[in-house]
């Protein structure tokens, strides 16, 4: 079988596996901040290297790494501007994991409001000198088979409206990705500031085409739904994130209905379990609507390989073994595998990578 693809990873965030606490998103992202100040290039590419051998050991050969922390404490960049982008880059070429590296535009903590602590890392102060910066990483990387350099719009809270033009046509014709829709209150914000949904004021900018991937897509109207639906985009849905952080259930049938193309991501590395995502896009289905297959295991397995590598920039390549197992036997994988039944890589040992996992990860939180 294919291997498979990761439309939407944050890999520092697998430091936060349990170890995350509060009631809501928000809380939750808190704990995020409070990591993301204490990393730096090496600890990040330690980080990175590990998450990235679980990907590869989950069956996982290409990644889709949404990236924004750019810069050291306070703001001031490295005097390689791109040395955090370098680290990931490094991290996934050590373990043989393709890299979608989506160099993310963060420049505001929120409608009309400037970036504050933490968030001082990911600012580039606009949006050119954001594409700067994204074009000498691009440049550096061009033509390289195993990385494609990517950009990202973070938000709609993150990225000025005047600005988000120039994010979308920075790299116009590589993937473009971006968070939208993911919590209610994001909705409700982006009508207060502009009086439009977050997805019409993307489409407004010009954001939407075949090449971008709306990540999440979780609270849409139907007029939203017709918008990605109408531009062929990509949804990537990451189902065990959205459901660790409460962000509720997407509408993933109307969306493949009017047009839009599903992929599949681990996000926030709640599990690293392509298997876990897919399944779960049905039996969270299932809840929201009280039916019974409305997607079938084929459906499931294209979202999973074949077009989230389109969304990547990538054709699929390796294939992956399963070993024989108590949960698979007379089943169809899809419905019943996990990331564990997965025959490793020859050059990655499991006891090897959960060691460094756990040493990584307890040194950053030494830090905290």
């Amino acid at each position: 079988m294919q291997a498979f693809a990761n439309g939407h990873s944050h890999v520092f965030h697998r430091a936060l596996r349990g170890r995350a606490g509060g009631d809501s998103f928000w809380s939750w992202r808190d704990d995020m901040y409070a990591l993301a100040g204490v990393l730096d290039p090496d600890l990040l590419h330690q980080l990175a290297r590990a998450t990235y051998a679980e990907m590869r050991l989950a069956g996982i050969d290409a990644v889709g790494e949404f990236h924004y922390l750019h810069h050291q404490a306070g703001g001031t960049p490295y005097d390689d501007a791109n040395a955090m982008g370098e680290v990931l880059v490094a991290a996934a070429r050590d373990v043989g994991l393709r890299l979608c590296l989506l160099d993310t535009c963060y420049l505001a903590a929120g409608f009309g409001e400037p970036v504050q602590g933490v968030q001082q890392r990911f600012d580039d102060g606009d949006a050119d000198r954001w594409a700067a910066r994204v074009h000498d990483l691009a440049g550096r990387h061009a033509g390289e088979e195993d990385v494609v350099v990517g950009a990202a719009v973070h938000s709609v809270r993150a990225v000025p409206r005047e600005q988000l033009a120039v994010v979308a046509s920075a790299r116009p014709d590589a993937p473009l990705h971006v968070h939208v829709s993911e919590q209610p209150a994001e909705n409700e914000a982006c009508l207060a500031a502009t009086g439009l949904t977050p997805v019409a004021l993307l489409a407004e900018a010009g954001v939407w085409t075949p090449r971008t991937t709306a990540v999440h897509a979780t609270h849409l109207t139907d007029d939203d739904v017709r918008t990605l639906g109408d531009a062929e985009a990509f949804v990537c849905f990451c189902p065990t994130t959205e459901a660790d952080l409460a962000d509720g259930i997407g509408p993933s049938v109307a969306l493949r209905e009017a047009g839009a193309r599903l992929t599949l991501g681990s996000d926030g590395h709640t599990v690293i379990d392509m298997f876990a995502e897919a399944r779960a896009v049905e039996m969270h289905e299932r809840l929201a609507s009280g039916r019974r297959g409305s997607w079938s295991a084929a459906q499931l397995w294209d979202a999973a390989t074949i077009t989230g590598h389109a969304s990547l920039g990538f054709q699929p390549r390796d294939i992956i073994e399963l070993a024989p197992s108590v949960r698979t036997a007379g089943s169809d994988p899809l419905w019943s595998a996990t990331a564990a039944d997965v025959v490793p890589p020859s050059d990655l040992d499991p006891a090897e990578v959960a060691h460094d996992l756990a040493t990584v990860i307890d040194a950053c939180w030494s830090r905290v």
